[in-house]
């Protein structure tokens, strides 16, 4: 079973942030950043019928309805790591990340906007 992702310290994630938006941020700070970011979306809307994945970092069942035990989710969101940061930072918008191609989302509740910033600094 994989770990539960759990919110960052916010002291920690302002400064990782703070890099991020400078251009300055390394590996550790998107990682934390993405971690924390899929943390506060599985608490702002927990369930199993969309499964956001960060790759190479982090994957997360959020929203709630239909589950999924084994293979393919119904409801799938595959987005890079500074496309997700940005989107939860609020400084890119999900049309605007769509429309780029810089995200995929398929299936029923897959479109996280209504959800979106998930942290503002």
């Amino acid at each position: 079973m994989p770990a539960r992702l759990r919110p960052s310290d916010p002291v920690v994630v302002a400064a990782a942030a703070e890099r991020f938006r400078a251009g300055t941020a390394e590996d550790g700070d998107l990682r934390l950043l993405v971690k924390h970011l899929l943390a506060l979306l599985v608490d702002r809307a927990p369930g199993g019928a969309v499964e956001v994945r960060v790759p190479p970092y982090a994957a997360a069942q959020a929203i709630g309805g239909t589950t999924h035990k084994r293979g393919t989710p119904p409801a799938v969101v595959e987005v890079d790591a500074q496309t997700w940061v940005e989107l939860g930072l609020g400084d890119l918008g999900w049309v605007d990340a769509e429309r780029a191609g810089r995200l995929r989302a398929s299936g029923e509740r897959s479109d996280l906007s209504p959800l979106l910033p998930l942290l503002t600094l």
